[in-house]
């Protein structure tokens, strides 16, 4: 039997595989409201790991996300206003944001300080241009994570954002689209600093705290009604750094999963062009379908997610087993690498046993 680290190879690699993988993101407060219905908790009484209760396949390794600081002023987090119900912090690149403290969720955007080329180059551009090892949590924790995670059998991934997400929670969306028109060469020099920046911790990151199976990327490229930009534009200012960093990743041996919410079918050419290994998480509700992106680039990507998180909202079980067969199978019969998974995420509106019912359904169904 393959474990779950072979069983991810083999799809990300489009070699045969003897089952569909599993793997999925779920929101803190869905785990909370969880225990309340039965979910397992570890001794001090936080919600136990969901990659070893549900015995998904692939599994944060110990680097990126949380373990890495990449906005310019390294550890800044200014308070600026605060209620019972919210913060508003400003970060290392001075931009103001609004976070719930007891709900998860992107937050709002508040107000943003690097609103000008001349403010980027003078307050912020020069603390990027190094590598330093302080942006790093603790790489020698980061080591053993993944080598404990390596050791479970699970695929391990690092994983973190990149130029599109940074530029739009450090200049906001406004400053970003007019630059994007009118100063595209202060666009270009951002994800030329941007690119060199991470190249060079991520070298670091592989030296120190050792490689994983493979990448992952956030950048959400679009919204409900379709991307962001046009194809023309991301293809000029956005994926030419995209490539860049993938050709590094795979310099290394190592694939790479693009995360992107919203709508993303018109750049499917780009992000084959640029070679990425696999696209999460194909949200139904900004019109992505999962099985008509297989039928055209089945042989380029492995597929991750793409279940419509409103059939596990319905607490339907008939309507869960349909969902969950028809999407298993139809990927099954498309020769397609698919690893099961939701739309988006595991929202608060879904009951855990409706969720357990759900991996029954696709588990009796994943043998290839």
């Amino acid at each position: 039997m393959q474990s779950a680290q072979e069983v991810i190879d083999n799809l990300i690699h489009h070699r045969p595989a003897e089952r569909v993988g599993l793997h999925e993101f779920l929101w803190p407060d869905t785990l909370q409201k969880w225990v309340q219905e039965g979910y397992p908790t570890n001794a001090d009484g936080t919600p136990a790991d969901p990659v070893d209760h549900f015995r998904y396949d692939m599994c944060p390794g110990g680097g990126g996300g949380d373990w890495f600081d990449i906005l310019p002023l390294r550890g800044v987090s200014e308070l600026v206003e605060e209620s019972d119900e919210w913060t508003v912090k400003r970060n290392g690149a001075g931009a103001a944001l609004k976070y719930w403290k007891h709900k998860s969720g992107t937050p709002e955007h508040i107000d943003f300080r690097m609103t000008s080329r001349e403010i980027w180059e003078r307050d912020y551009r020069p603390h990027l241009l190094e590598v330093d090892r302080a942006r790093f949590t603790d790489l020698n924790k980061a080591k053993e994570n993944l080598a404990k995670r390596k050791a479970q059998g699970y695929w391990t991934q690092y994983h973190h954002m990149f130029v599109w997400e940074n530029m739009r929670q450090s200049m906001g969306d406004m400053t970003l689209y007019e630059s994007m028109l009118l100063d595209p060469d202060w666009i270009h020099d951002y994800n030329r600093v941007y690119t060199d920046f991470f190249k060079a911790h991520y070298r670091l990151l592989f030296e120190e705290a050792g490689l994983p199976d493979g990448v992952w990327v956030h950048e959400d490229l679009g919204y409900k009604n379709g991307l962001f930009c046009s194809p023309k534009v991301f293809a000029e200012l956005l994926f030419p750094y995209y490539k860049e960093l993938n050709d590094f990743f795979h310099s290394y041996g190592l694939p790479v999963v693009l995360h992107s919410c919203g709508g993303v079918e018109e750049a499917l050419p780009l992000i084959v062009e640029a070679e990425y290994d696999a696209l999460h998480p194909m949200e139904v509700k900004a019109g992505c379908d999962v099985l008509r992106f297989a039928d055209k680039y089945g042989d380029k990507l492995m597929f991750v997610g793409g279940l419509d998180v409103r059939i596990l909202e319905s607490g339907d079980r008939e309507l869960i087993r349909r969902g969950v067969t028809n999407l298993v199978e139809g990927m099954k019969q498309r020769g397609a690498s698919y690893v099961f998974g939701s739309d988006h995420s595991i929202s608060t509106n879904v009951a855990y046993a409706d969720y357990q019912y759900a991996l029954e359904v696709c588990r009796e169904h994943m043998t290839y």
